[in-house]
């Protein structure tokens, strides 16, 4: 069972659908048979206004300096999911709801 805030490793598949990598992603939400994700980069270069930077941490796993892309959200089938690399701490998770709720009109 994944919540908010957990960082994930999915199967992300290359634009010619043959292969696919490993990467992180954030859960947003769960349902029954799905995650609502936004996606992590470590691509620094291609900030936007509602992105978040999060440097890694032991408590998130991340490898290097990323960008939750608040604006990249997918659902994706609960199978996909190789594995939880960790968690955002509960400023980072506040920030992420501002952001999400200012990106997409919310409040």
């Amino acid at each position: 069972m994944m919540k908010k805030g957990n960082i994930v490793l999915i199967k992300f598949p290359f634009t010619d659908l043959i292969g696919s990598k490993l990467r992180p992603a954030l859960i947003l939400l769960e349902t029954r048979f799905d995650y609502v994700v936004c996606f992590i980069t470590s691509n620094l270069k291609i900030e936007e206004p509602f992105d978040i930077l999060i440097k890694p941490t032991s408590s998130n796993g991340l490898k290097k300096e990323s960008i939750v892309k608040t604006n990249k959200i997918m659902t994706i089938d609960k199978e996909i999911v190789e594995g939880k690399l960790g968690t955002l701490t509960n400023a980072e998770i506040k920030s992420l709801n501002k952001n999400i709720t200012s990106l997409y009109s919310l409040n």
